[in-house]
């Protein structure tokens, strides 16, 4: 892998993951304006920890490199959650999809694994 692509991958997976690192530690902390964030949403208050133990999880994974396409799903799960429950109160999700397109970009361009999994196509 030559020195642009690495880290244009690291680039796209950093962006990708950084906006869940205040996110969950938001959560963590169980601040009333989280607390009422989640209440707004349709989330039980006492789900916000287990939530922010998910969303970190799922980064720390995506961030080893023998686990970041396990991570790279499980983060996927969590914005697809996310996304229904942005959609289903008529919000907006092109944030969600642009994270998940840098999500996964960034580990196609770093894991030769997953590009044998998904080849593209190959001008002649």
């Amino acid at each position: 892998m030559n020195k642009k692509i690495f880290w244009l991958s690291w680039g796209m997976s950093i962006f990708g993951i950084l906006p869940f690192v205040p996110s969950a530690l938001m959560k963590f902390t169980g601040s009333p304006q989280v607390v009422q964030g989640m209440l707004h949403f349709g989330w039980l208050a006492s789900m916000v920890r287990p939530l922010a133990v998910i969303e970190i999880s799922s980064v720390i994974l995506y961030l080893i490199p023998q686990l970041s396409v396990l991570g790279a799903i499980v983060l996927t799960g969590y914005l697809g959650g996310a996304m229904a429950t942005h959609m289903r109160l008529g919000e907006p999700v092109f944030l969600h999809l642009i994270l998940g397109i840098l999500i996964w970009g960034g580990i196609f361009l770093r894991e030769p694994r997953l590009r044998a999994l998904l080849p593209t196509i190959k001008p002649n």
